[in-house]
């Protein structure tokens, strides 16, 4: 393999294999993760203030030895980094040259500036070295040579390398296909998983049911047609509802498998749990409220929900400073029977996702996972929202139900349980919502599957114009 090639990458992979192996195992306390995070903080902002010119600016009124004696818990007496900020710096903020870099990926760049995304071996090591400690355990309840297909956005973006190496670390073949792509498309890749066959799937929940629904219209049964005995799923918002029901539709075990971005790479993995876990060796995460900054207290169950803020731990191309993801999260600290111990990160959407229907404030991951609880086999949906003439909210829930067959009292408690949590009339209509619902992970959960009538302005965003563009060229 090319770290055994380079003795410095073979050197770094030693190092974080026996790191990971031995945090995975329990054998760091408290103290010790906290002198390491503190250690890497440091390193970090004395690494970005010397190279990164928009880190140069950003810290400049912050004296090198405040820095230097910085402690993580000292940490919110920095200033943030947003997404804004990144679209204008562009390559301002790297810390290397781009020569210096193995592979340049970039954001989509569906809604706003793509901003450059370059990858030391540095970075990759640090990132697949979590995703490979942590998807072991999953994998290996399948067998040991399993074929495992990978689809991914764009050639710029980083699913086909990242999973590609975390496979192959963990013994597995990999097939990378691009059903969007004119030259593979889904009649092609459907073939392919047939052939192999293919065992697991990498790919986007929307991806996950369009290759579903091609399946169907081309008359075969995902479930009896095919091999796939694991789905690994991210890229889009997911809820359990919506994972489960994929599950059944391929007869597969499937998983949220990652919260990850372009930007700030890994920052949560699937385990052997059925949890998202966070990777504090390699990232340090704040959770916010999103509207004052400040940090989110626990709540009675010792659930901080609020935005999540994250600096990397390592130096490569671009180490990020308290970034602000935009996402809405809910962290809760590992328990008996973790399969890591590290907090489960349960990522509910973004901040600009949340809908107000009724007077209740609803997040994309609660209304997905509470309209979608009662049904399975379906192959699609979407929500459309409306507004009566006394000012009352109404939602619509629209199935794709070619495999599945309607059962009163699934909609009925569907249903009853929009009117007891949102008090919300709900309607269940089934059709084909079309294209734009497989536009999430280029744009965004709801521009792809709310269709909000109550305000004009919510079809003419960026999002929306930008969902109905990449709808149209699928089509």
């Amino acid at each position: 393999m090319f770290t055994r090639y380079d003795p410095e990458s073979a050197a770094l992979t030693d190092e974080l294999r026996e790191r990971f192996d031995e945090f995975g195992e329990g054998k760091w306390t408290a103290a010790e993760l906290e002198n390491h995070q503190t250690g890497k903080l440091r390193e970090v902002l004395a690494y970005v203030r010397a190279n990164s010119p928009f880190y140069r600016e950003k810290l400049r009124d912050i004296p090198d030895s405040v820095l230097a004696g910085l402690r993580v818990g000292d940490i919110r007496n920095l200033p943030f980094t947003t997404k804004q900020d990144l679209q204008q710096a562009q390559f301002d903020v790297l810390s290397l040259p781009v020569s210096d870099a193995w592979t340049v990926y970039e954001t989509t760049g569906t809604t706003g500036n793509p901003t450059p995304c370059p990858r030391t071996n540095g970075d990759s090591i640090h990132n697949n070295t979590v995703l490979t400690a942590y998807y072991r355990d999953i994998f290996a309840r399948h067998g040991n040579r399993q074929v495992i297909g990978i689809s991914g956005p764009t050639e710029l973006h980083a699913t086909g390398d990242t999973f590609g190496d975390v496979c192959r670390n963990l013994g597995h073949t990999v097939a990378k296909m691009w059903p969007h792509s004119p030259v593979i498309g889904f009649d092609r890749a459907l073939e392919v998983m047939r052939l192999l066959p293919v065992t697991g799937l990498f790919c986007t929940p929307g991806m996950a049911l369009r290759l579903a629904q091609k399946a169907v219209e081309a008359g075969l049964d995902p479930r009896r047609d095919f091999s796939l005995d694991l789905i690994m799923l991210t890229g889009e918002l997911l809820s359990p509802s919506l994972r489960d029901n994929i599950g059944t539709v391929w007869g597969a075990d499937a998983h949220n498998c990652l919260y990850a971005s372009q930007e700030a790479s890994v920052l949560a993995a699937a385990t052997s749990d059925g949890t998202l876990r966070t990777a504090p060796l390699i990232n340090h995460y704040e959770v916010i409220d999103p509207g004052t900054g400040e940090p989110a207290a626990p709540g009675p169950d010792g659930v901080r929900s609020g935005e999540l803020v994250v600096t990397n731990l390592y130096t490569g191309a671009k180490p990020l400073v308290r970034y602000r993801t935009g996402d809405l999260v809910r962290m809760s600290e590992p328990g008996p029977g973790a399969a890591v111990p590290a907090p489960a990160l349960e990522p509910i959407g973004r901040v600009r996702d949340r809908l107000e229907i009724n007077g209740h404030v609803v997040g994309g991951y609660d209304l997905e996972n509470l309209l979608l609880r009662r049904f399975r086999g379906y192959l699609d949906y979407q929500i459309t929202v409306t507004r009566d003439d006394t000012g009352t909210d109404l939602l619509t829930l629209t199935l794709n139900t070619d495999l599945y067959r309607q059962g009163g009292t699934d909609t009925q408690r569907a249903v009853a349980d929009c009117r007891e949590e949102l008090d919300t009339a709900l309607s269940v209509a089934f059709g084909d919502p079309g294209p734009i619902t497989s536009t999430g992970a280029m744009v965004s959960w709801k521009a792809a599957r709310v269709v909000d009538r109550r305000d004009p302005r919510a079809t003419t965003s960026t999002e929306s114009r930008s969902a109905e563009r990449i709808a149209a060229a699928r089509a």
